[in-house]
């Protein structure tokens, strides 16, 4: 999961570049074309079956489920600071830690309520709400954060039928989404079509590559963690998306989002302490 925590970190970095004159959609579409060209050309090699071994009503609710995550998240990616993105987005391990008991039968704990708490007021933190906040920094946009959170709660859903398909091979699992996410966005994306550059196209295909290996990480990861603690682990990808927007842009988290991480990093901390180190 720390090695899916990084491939994604550098995924949403390039997002961000890319965002700077592409859509979001755009970016999103070649995404989803590179990961589907590498994922059947995996699944052929493979002799894998191409729609599962029996739950295709799962792998299809993933597919739809990554549809509506991928386009929330790099929407938010390409209007937020990236670091502020990454936090909202990155508020799905405490959902995960809420919902798995329910949904998937795995063991929950009342410190998982505290931790959820905890990631809650984080996210206030980072958003900044006027309402709250009065001038306490510049707000940021709200339909951004609308898509953040939206992409937060898209990243749980998958992530519990990732779970719940961990008799699926991994590497079909990972077919799912651009099977549907290319036809589903082909329509949505040719009326607002920008040829890329030749740079860009570059950047495309490296961030598609990128999205493959956290894609195909994750999904391997699940097969061994429980729900809570593999998803807590990809919490990793907070101070790297801190770094990179640092570097690259000069982003300085204000106080306040810098507190509402740290309430997000503990919350995580209490959901991964005392979790089983695998649960299959």
């Amino acid at each position: 999961m720390l090695l899916s925590a990084f491939a994604f970190s550098v995924m949403s970095a390039l997002v961000k570049v890319l965002g700077a004159r592409l859509p979001s959609i755009e970016i999103a579409f070649v995404r989803a074309v590179v990961t589907l060209a590498v994922s059947l050309a995996q699944v052929t090699h493979a002799g894998l079956p191409i729609l599962g071994t029996g739950q295709r009503g799962w792998l299809l609710l993933r597919g739809l489920i990554g549809f509506v995550g991928l386009h929330s998240y790099f929407y938010a990616v390409t209007s937020l600071p990236l670091a502020d993105a990454t936090v909202l987005h990155f508020l799905n391990p405490l959902l995960v830690a809420l919902l798995a008991p329910l949904l998937l039968g795995e063991r929950g704990r009342l410190i998982d309520g505290l931790a959820i708490l905890l990631g809650l007021l984080g996210v206030v933190m980072v958003a900044r709400p006027p309402a709250l906040f009065g001038d306490a920094g510049e707000p940021l946009p709200p339909l951004g954060i609308a898509a953040g959170l939206m992409g937060a709660l898209a990243a749980t859903g998958a992530y519990l039928v990732v779970r719940k398909l961990r008799s699926e091979h991994p590497l079909v699992v990972v077919l799912q989404f651009p099977m549907l996410g290319v036809p589903l966005t082909l329509p949505l994306v040719l009326p607002i079509w920008i040829w890329p550059t030749p740079s860009e196209w570059v950047l495309l295909v490296v961030m598609g590559l990128f999205t493959q290996l956290g894609q195909l990480k994750m999904t391997e990861s699940l097969r061994h963690e429980s729900a809570a603690r593999g998803t807590a682990l990809s919490y990793a990808q907070i101070p790297l998306s801190i770094f990179w927007g640092w570097l690259f842009w000069g982003d300085v988290p204000p106080p306040l989002a810098l507190g509402g991480t740290l309430c997000i990093a503990l919350g995580t901390a209490l959901v991964v302490r005392g979790q089983p180190a695998t649960e299959t």
